[in-house]
């Protein structure tokens, strides 16, 4: 059957089998990978996708009914190369762990703040019922679409993001205690007196 569909913004015209799940037409047909295929029976929402400005599990959905429809996968989401706010919040809050169940949590979160800019923590878990996630226990992710929230459509630069915030922040008890080397400390200590020196040896 022939099938016409807007994807991110792109045209796309396939002849696909009836019986294909539009999460399938999207992976196999498109190579839009980031929808994950979680466990076929419409449970996980690693498949979450907007078709038509609404949330739906794409493995809910066949192909040939996404007809005429616009779709908005994971890899869509970011504009102009910068991070939309809920990808932001995500990273931010460290909402993901494993991530596979991250494309279709954020598609949910994203649909949510489409029809309720500020959620409360109650109605975030209501939203997110449909998505499953063996990994962070949730908190995070709570706190990750609140933090989008917050931050409205505010976005920043991939690559930035990707960039360590603070290097120089002490991270163990020892770096904070001495957050510098001793100057004064030989880098091959050769008497005891040498060894005592902070860092010594560093």
């Amino acid at each position: 059957m022939e099938v016409s569909v807007t994807v991110n913004g792109k045209a796309h015209h396939h002849d696909v089998p009836p019986r294909l799940l539009l999460v399938h037409y999207l992976r196999e047909q498109l190579n839009l990978t980031g929808t994950h295929v979680g466990c076929d029976t419409s449970q996980c929402g690693a498949c979450v996708v907007q078709m038509n400005g609404q949330t739906v599990k794409s493995c809910t959905v066949l192909a040939v009914q996404a007809a005429g429809a616009e779709i908005m996968t994971i890899e869509g989401l970011a504009t102009n190369g910068e991070y939309h706010a809920m990808q932001q919040g995500f990273w931010e809050m460290h909402g993901l762990q494993c991530g596979f169940c991250t494309p279709g949590m954020i598609m949910s979160a994203v649909g949510l703040l489409k029809e309720n800019a500020h959620p409360s923590d109650t109605e975030i878990r209501h939203a997110l019922e449909g998505n499953l996630c063996r990994c962070t226990g949730y908190e995070n992710i709570i706190k990750a679409v609140q933090h989008a929230a917050s931050h409205g459509t505010a976005a920043t630069n991939g690559d930035a993001m990707r960039q360590e915030t603070k290097p120089e922040t002490p991270e163990t008890a020892a770096e904070i205690e001495h957050p510098q080397r001793d100057d004064g400390a030989p880098e091959k200590p050769e008497t005891v007196e040498e060894w005592k020196g902070e860092n010594a040896g560093v």
